[in-house]
C-alpha cells in the first residue's frame, strides 16, 4: 500500500466521520426545530446541511475525478462550509 493510498483511504474515513456526524446535529438540529418551532434551530440545521455536502460533494468529486482539479473541489468545499457556517452563527445571533 502506498503511501498516496493511505493518505486517501485517511481522507475517506476522517470526511465520513464528519458527514455522520454533521448528519446527526441536522438530525438533531430539526428534531429541537420541530418540538420548540425556533427558527435557529432550522438556521442551525440548514447550516450543518451545507458543510455537509460541501465534504460529500468534494469526497464524492476527489475519488470520481482521481484528485484532479483539487483547486476547484476546495473552492466548492470551502464556499460550501463558509455558507453553512453563515447559517450556523446566524442561528446563534438570534437565538433567544
Amino acid at each position: 500500500m502506498t503511501s498516496t493510498t493511505v493518505i486517501e483511504l485517511l481522507y475517506a474515513v476522517v470526511t465520513i466521520v464528519f458527514i455522520v456526524a454533521g448528519l446527526t446535529m441536522v438530525g438533531m438540529a430539526v428534531r429541537a426545530y420541530v418540538q420548540t418551532g425556533r427558527t435557529a434551530m432550522l438556521h442551525l440545521s440548514i447550516g450543518f446541511s451545507l458543510a455537509v455536502a460541501g465534504a460529500a460533494a468534494t469526497l464524492i468529486s476527489a475519488f470520481y475525478n482521481d484528485f484532479e482539479g483539487t483547486r476547484s473541489l476546495l473552492l466548492v468545499k470551502s464556499s460550501l462550509f463558509t455558507v453553512g457556517f453563515l447559517f450556523i452563527i446566524y442561528s446563534l445571533v438570534v437565538y433567544e
